[in-house]
């Protein structure tokens, strides 16, 4: 007979049901002395895993283990029940001959509890590594049941809205952010590793840069004066190399008031780093060293899958300047247009629509070439180098060339990962571009942008000739751990709230 299905009235019974009597219990154990919420601490001196991994020296030792009730068997004056601690699971045998009145207790004990038992290690008749219970213990009453679906939650919004559910319910989850916090290990071992020194910038800032990018805006009331979130690290981190500092980096929080899609959180986290006395040549060395670096000590291989797609981190990445790459994806030549209206009339031929209508350059268009045509070819790791002046208002200009800076991205799976430049260090030119910047972002509606002065008296005492690199490290945990969204792999993602 089919189990019948449940209306949205009748769960919602059953769960008031279940509160009530975990309430109950909870009231029960209080009246008896055995308040489980002044628990202060248990002497836990194993986990599931490290027995597992290492039997032969735990066979019949006691232990104390602890952790969360996920199942129990109960077969009348004995039982079996399995505890989730974090490094995974571990079988429990547990009997009234062996445990008494608390083995009557135990009975009593709801899944989702967190309790503690000590015991022999074992191995049951069935080969399973288990623990023969001396004494079971309440450390917590768990007054909220694990969701129907335990075993392989799938419910996004709940996932992402009560993650300490998820991670409980979707093993494979803690291994992502596990995963996470050995990329943010590596990163900065490889960092340090080449002599770069990691520092903090401010957050809250005090006026909202003509970037691109939307700030947060709020209020700091002992200064009565408007204050913004970062958008980036860039600006002081390049103060510091005017101050002396050779090679420093930022792991840093970063904050956009724009929108969100699978690769995109309003919070976030990159790192930026500068390098005086080098360039963007050597930030292409750099970068693509760590990635290879980085991808074998977490992954133990510079060859991964992601999404299906085989990519190899471990082969040289191709690199084109933007000119070459649109020449080779979209067929047409940047060298071929001598005015930007023949830019503009290639592109309309083309059916590339540029954003700058009118008024696009011959960089405009070479953009939007760009982004029409080239970005979704590049699968494997490839750097794009040598873009025009008017998207890259930080890069110095080409000698060579000064409609193009030296800048690059680089892309994988069809994604940019990271941005990097020769740094602009001439402030007359500096300004110059910001105030271009600041007019434009004033006509989209943006009428707080204002020129950062301190930046450009910063440059006025000389910054070095130097390179500079940011990445987002969530994009890069992605691409490692084979993530399809950004919200994979932040803990707790930004979710509107329900009503």
């Amino acid at each position: 007979m089919d189990e019948q299905i449940k209306t949205p009235l009748q769960e919602e019974q059953d769960l008031n049901e279940i509160l009530r009597i975990r309430r109950e219990k909870l009231a029960s154990l209080q009246a008896q002395g055995k308040n489980p919420f002044e628990k202060v601490r248990y002497d836990r001196t194993a986990y599931s895993q490290d027995i597992k991994d290492d039997y032969v020296n735990y066979e019949g030792k006691t232990v104390g283990v602890a952790g969360r009730l996920i199942s129990k068997r109960i077969m009348g004056k004995a039982s079996f029940a399995v505890i989730l601690d974090g490094k995974g699971t571990i079988q429990s045998y547990l009997s009234i001959n062996d445990l008494g009145d608390d083995y009557l207790s135990f009975k009593e004990y709801d899944i989702g509890d967190i309790i503690g038992i000590t015991g022999e290690v074992f191995t049951t008749r069935t080969g399973e590594i288990s623990i023969h219970a001396r004494s079971v213990e309440l450390l917590c009453k768990s007054l909220l049941p694990l969701p129907e679906k335990y075993h392989g939650l799938k419910d996004e919004d709940m996932r992402y809205r009560q993650r300490e559910v998820d991670l409980i319910a979707n093993p494979d989850v803690k291994k992502t952010f596990i995963a996470r916090s050995k990329i943010m290990s590596a990163i900065r071992s490889y960092l340090d590793g080449v002599g770069y020194l990691e520092v903090d910038t401010p957050v809250l800032q005090p006026l909202e840069i003509g970037a691109a990018a939307r700030p947060f805006k709020t209020f700091h009331n002992a200064l009565g004066i408007d204050m913004y979130l970062r958008i980036e690290t860039e600006l002081y981190l390049k103060r510091l190399i005017v101050g002396g500092f050779d090679k420093v980096y930022e792991v840093g929080r970063i904050f956009r008031n724009e929108g969100m899609d699978k690769s995109h959180n309003p919070e976030f986290t990159t790192v930026e780093m500068y390098q005086a006395y080098s360039d963007y040549f050597d930030m292409m060395n750099l970068i693509e060293d760590m990635y290879r670096t980085i991808t074998k000590q977490v992954c133990g291989t510079d060859k991964i899958t992601y999404q299906g797609v085989d990519i190899d981190m471990g082969k040289p990445w191709e690199r084109l300047t933007m000119v070459e790459a649109v020449k080779k994806y979209a067929g047409v030549d940047y060298n071929d247009w001598a005015t930007d209206e023949d830019a503009r009339k290639v592109a309309k031929e083309k059916g590339v629509e540029v954003e700058e209508g009118d008024e696009a350059t011959k960089g405009h268009v070479l953009i939007a070439f760009f982004d029409a045509f080239v970005e979704d070819k590049l699968v494997q790791p490839t750097i794009i180098y040598d873009y025009p002046v008017e998207n890259s208002p930080l890069a110095k200009r080409k000698p060579s060339n000064p409609a193009f800076t030296e800048r690059f991205e680089y892309f994988i799976y069809c994604r940019e990962m990271g941005n990097a430049f020769s740094e602009l260090n001439d402030p007359i030119d500096q300004k110059e571009r910001f105030v271009k910047q600041v007019e434009e972002k004033r006509a989209k509606g943006g009428n707080d942008a204002k020129v950062d002065e301190d930046f450009v008296t910063a440059l006025e005492y000389g910054l070095p000739p130097t390179g500079g690199l940011g990445f987002g490290v969530d994009r890069l945990v992605m691409l490692l751990t084979d993530s399809a969204s950004i919200r994979d792999v932040i803990l707790f993602p930004t979710m509107k709230p329900k009503k």
